[in-house]
């Protein structure tokens, strides 16, 4: 995992790649997007940003009240659903 996060654009295929799988299995996108915020606490709380899109996200997400990191984690998967 710490090597996909060097690169932003790697981090965004990865998490691209898994949202495709968990449609694949047959969630909802609110369901992934619940366990994308369930990341995104991880991710603030124990892994320190390696590159500058990582650090915004993490200072965004660390003054984000519980439902504005659901909306982040939620705009995260439309991203990578989108490009």
């Amino acid at each position: 995992m710490a090597t996909v996060l060097k690169s932003f654009e790697r981090w965004k295929e990865f998490l691209s790649d898994r949202v495709q799988q968990a449609h694949q299995a047959g969630m909802s996108d609110e369901t992934i997007a619940k366990i994308a915020a369930q990341v995104g606490d991880f991710l603030a709380d124990k892994i320190d940003p390696e590159n500058k899109e990582e650090r915004i996200l993490k200072e965004l997400w660390d003054v984000a009240d519980e439902q504005e990191q659901k909306v982040l984690a939620r705009c995260m998967v439309k991203l990578v659903n989108n490009g």
